[in-house]
C-alpha cells in the first residue's frame, strides 16, 4: 500500500509549478500574437454555477468581478488536482516508464481541461482551427513536462513527509 500524504504534497507542489508554466506560456503566446484573452474560463464558471444552481452574489459589477476572480482560481485548482493525481499514480507505479509519464500527463492535462468545456457546450475542440490547437496544446504539454519533472525531482530528493513537517515546524517556531 502506498502512503498518500507525501504524493499529495509533492503533487500539489508539482501541479502549482506546472500551472505556473502553463500560465506563462499562455500569456506569452497572447502577447506575441496579440490575441485577446480567452473568455472560456469565465463562461465555464457562469455555466457551472447555473447548472449547479449556485448563485454568485453581488450586483452585476460585483458578480462579474467575482467571476473574473474565480475563473483563474479554477485553473489553479485543476492544476493542483492533476498534479496530486499524477503523483499518486506515479507512487503506485503507474505509468511505469518515464516516457509514458510524460505522454500520459500531457493527454491527461488536455482531457481534463477540454472535456468540461465540451460537455458544458461552451466550446467544441473538434471545430478548432490549427492555430487554436497550437495555442492549447503547447501550454498543456509544458504543464505536463514541468509537473512530471518536478515530481521526479521531489521523489529523487528523498524529501519525506516527516522532513517537510519538521521543516515547517522549525520555520513556524522561529
Amino acid at each position: 500500500m502506498i502512503r498518500v500524504i507525501r504524493p499529495l504534497l509533492h503533487g500539489a507542489v508539482a501541479g502549482l509549478a506546472g500551472t505556473t508554466a502553463l500560465n506563462i506560456a499562455g500569456y506569452a503566446e497572447i502577447a506575441l500574437r496579440g490575441r485577446p484573452i480567452s473568455e472560456t474560463p469565465e463562461i465555464t464558471v457562469r455555466t457551472l454555477a447555473e447548472k449547479l444552481h449556485i448563485r454568485i452574489p453581488g450586483d452585476d459589477e460585483v458578480r462579474e468581478n467575482r467571476i473574473a476572480g474565480l475563473a483563474p482560481l479554477t485553473g489553479y485548482a485543476v492544476g493542483l488536482g492533476m498534479g496530486a493525481a499524477l503523483s499518486v499514480a506515479q507512487a503506485a507505479g503507474w505509468p511505469p516508464t518515464k516516457a509514458s509519464r510524460y505522454a500520459f500527463a500531457s493527454l491527461f492535462a488536455l482531457t481534463v481541461t477540454n472535456a468540461p468545456i465540451m460537455l458544458l457546450g461552451i466550446s467544441d475542440p473538434r471545430t478548432w482551427a490549427p492555430s487554436d490547437w497550437v495555442s492549447d496544446i503547447i501550454p498543456h504539454v509544458l504543464f505536463a513536462a514541468v509537473t512530471v519533472r518536478v515530481l521526479e525531482k521531489l521523489e529523487a530528493s528523498g524529501l519525506r513527509h516527516e522532513s517537510v513537517r519538521g521543516l515547517l515546524r522549525t520555520s513556524v517556531c522561529r
